[in-house]
């Protein structure tokens, strides 16, 4: 085949078949073990050292977790549970710690007895850690002595050594890793935050486990002491006029009121969470921003063929389901046959329950899943020994036995409650009634918008301004707030690639709307149409016409808030198209400043303050503060905000590993209840710059 006097310069034979030895492969294609070496898996690291020390206390041998972030940036995690096995592994003829932290797919969760219950399917996250970090030291405690063993990028730096003593009855393990630069390119800066979060989901799952969680690295006010250092220089030779500016005085003053108040401020650096009550103070932290129907948290466990099941679950009055799947203490976000059989035993035995109290009648239809969920909250959590996933995420539980373990025992245990409780019974019964007439109401106005679109001629609502390309992939949509700017932006726009939807006002807050108000609001029917996917059961990703989605809005509070509306529209109604990355805030300047014929935008205060300090501080400067996106033209609109060589995107991320805490922020900030969403806002309102009010 092909030309004989070609010259072969890549061959492919046996020895270019590459064999990669140890750890090599982890560091050869991070990705395929931790997802991604950006930020979440740089977090990713942290949660499968702790993992490990769950699965003690899991096994009864673990009660409290401590993690601290030093301040290299290296993070310890120590638990007080019986410490890895320092003797000696015979197969593997070197001790068994270092087959944990050097070989994958190597651990005691086997079905060696080590561990009954585990998180760790596939044996891979010690070694993974220690492959992708520059370098790891384990230290364990066991009967009276303590030992030592360090690694660098996965390679054994010295054997396992005893290095002390200590009281035969301290038993643990302490684990220290320093991520490796090499791997993670993009960031080896740990948030406090994202691990809190984690780390507080971990504690509700494993009531009596106590975890704690540090932060060793010095706060950096290097910036403010300078800034502070300069206002007193500057007021110093104030001092020395005669004729002193007043008004340059009084500024100077409050400058450094303000930067000596932020100098004074500390973040958090120190949390514990310990959760006797385990999942039932989960389902009650989820609520916390939302007003429950009735004051008891259901709470229902049993063990059937070798599956401990715990559920708890409230509902409340909002019209959104929240329920939260967990496998040997995994986040399952896609759910699997544990949720199935949460959903089955709801419907049924619901159904049951109002059928033999009369609630519903003869004649009239069953309510659906969908009815019974409407404002639930729940968290379900098994333990199952040989968990099986459906990939190596561990996304979605596929055990068919949980599904009849969960089943069972919630369908025999709710059952059991509702009798003895017939006025909370009732109430949800009540409620879901309610809820099926809504959907219902929503269903005929989906129909009668589809007949509507198919009679059209134009399918597309009228006020979008459509792209010549058929290319999902190299389409986008601006979502624009407002008339005004919506004719800038079309006159901007390039017309191959870019459509407008401007809409008019504020859309619904569907945080407090059922799906038929969801249905009847005309801005959202228009996104609706334009994207192309359906929402809701409707959702088909496969039919979405751009794969960016762009929310324009002004940089002020207003905007903010309509920006806040479209998300939570969004985040509700069409998750994955934040999950798959197709969901984008656009960031418009905020000022404008002329020098002669030179123009320069800044997007922040601090941008501001630089191009002033390149450019000089001149009268003859003419700055402009922009309060909206109609005060710019149409070449100012496509040259800051809408050309893809220069514009600012912020893709909007969604952390499933924190979807809880995803879900109870829109709750709060969205929901009915005033008192959440003021303290969120005095929480938060130290880190808001540039706020108009």
């Amino acid at each position: 085949m092909g030309n004989s006097n070609t010259e072969v310069t890549n061959e492919y034979g046996a020895d270019q078949i590459q064999i990669l030895e140890g750890l090599e492969a982890v560091r050869k294609r991070p990705g395929m073990y931790i997802g991604t070496t950006a930020s979440r898996g740089l977090h990713h690291l942290v949660y499968e050292i702790v993992d490990n020390a769950v699965d003690e206390a899991l096994a009864g041998y673990c009660t409290h977790i401590e993690v601290i972030i030093n301040d290299d940036n290296s993070v310890t995690v120590i638990d007080n549970g019986r410490g890895i096995p320092i003797g000696i592994n015979h197969k593997a003829g070197i001790p068994a710690v270092e087959v944990v932290f050097t070989i994958l797919h190597a651990g005691g969760k086997f079905g060696g007895g080590g561990y009954k219950v585990s998180g760790g399917l596939h044996g891979v996250g010690a070694s993974v850690v220690n492959a992708l970090s520059e370098w790891l030291e384990v230290t364990i405690k066991q009967n009276g002595k303590v030992y030592r063993q360090r690694y660098e990028r996965g390679k054994v730096a010295y054997a396992l050594k005893e290095i002390g003593t200590c009281p035969k009855e301290e038993t643990g393990t302490t684990v220290t890793f320093l991520p490796d630069k090499q791997i993670f390119t993009e960031t080896t800066i740990f948030d406090y935050n994202t691990i809190k979060v984690r780390l507080r989901e971990m504690a509700f799952l494993t009531k009596g486990l106590r975890i704690s969680l540090k932060d060793l690295r010095s706060d950096d006010h290097s910036k403010a002491v300078v800034t502070a250092s300069m206002i007193e220089e500057a007021k110093e030779a104030l001092e020395g006029k005669e004729d002193g500016d007043e008004q340059i005085e009084k500024l100077l003053n409050r400058a450094f009121d303000d930067v000596e108040e932020q100098t004074k401020s500390k973040k958090e650096t120190e949390c514990s969470f310990y959760y006797e009550g385990g999942i039932k103070e989960y389902v009650k932290h989820i609520n916390s921003s939302k007003v429950p129907i009735y004051d008891d948290i259901l709470y229902f466990e049993g063990e059937k063929n070798g599956v401990y099941v715990e559920v708890a679950l409230q509902h409340n009055d909002s019209y959104n389901e929240s329920v939260f799947c967990f496998v040997n203490n995994i986040n399952t976000p896609e759910g699997g046959t544990h949720l199935q059989g949460f959903r089955n035993a709801i419907t049924k035995t619901f159904n049951d329950y109002a059928r033999s109290q009369k609630i519903l009648k003869d004649n009239e239809q069953n309510l659906s899943g969908e009815d019974i969920r409407e404002g639930l909250t729940a968290i379900i959590s098994v333990k199952i020994e040989d968990p099986q996933f459906e990939g190596q995420t561990k996304q979605k539980l596929g055990n068919s036995e949980a599904r009849g373990a969960v089943d069972n025992i919630v369908s025999e245990k709710l059952m059991i409650y509702l009798e003895q409780n017939p006025s909370v019974g009732k109430t949800i019964c009540e409620k879901s009634i309610l809820a099926q007439r809504a959907r219902e109401a929503a269903r005929k106005a989906k129909e009668l918008t589809r007949r509507k679109t198919a009679l059209d001629i134009g399918a597309l609502p009228g006020k979008l301004a459509d792209c010549s390309d058929k290319n999902p992939e190299n389409c986008e949509i601006y979502i624009v707030e407002g008339d005004s700017a919506g004719g800038s932006a079309k006159t901007a726009r390039d017309r191959a690639t870019q459509a407008i939807l401007p809409l008019r006002g504020k859309i619904l807050n569907v945080e407090k709307a059922r799906l038929d108000k969801v249905y009847g609001n005309a801005e959202i029917k228009s996104m609706i149409t334009a994207f192309g996917t359906g929402i809701h059961d409707d959702f088909d990703i496969s039919k979405l016409r751009y794969h960016k989605i762009i929310l324009m809005t002004d940089a002020d509070v207003d905007g903010a808030h309509i920006a806040t509306l479209l998300l939570t529209f969004i985040y509700r109604f069409m998750p994955d198209l934040i999950k798959e990355g197709h969901v984008f805030l656009a960031k418009p300047p905020l000022y404008q400043v002329k020098k002669n014929k030179d123009v320069y935008y800044a997007y922040s205060d601090e941008e501001l303050n630089s191009i002033l300090n390149e450019i000089g501080r001149d009268q003859n400067n003419k700055i402009q503060r922009y309060k909206g996106l109609g005060e710019m033209d149409a070449d100012q609109l496509w040259d800051t905000t809408m050309d893809p060589k220069h514009r600012i995107l912020l893709r909007v991320n969604m952390d499933e590993d924190s979807q809880s805490e995803l879900d109870l922020t829109f709750t709060t900030l969205m929901g009915d209840m005033v008192e959440p969403r003021r303290d969120f806002i005095e929480a938060n309102a130290k880190f808001v710059k540039n706020l108009d009010i």
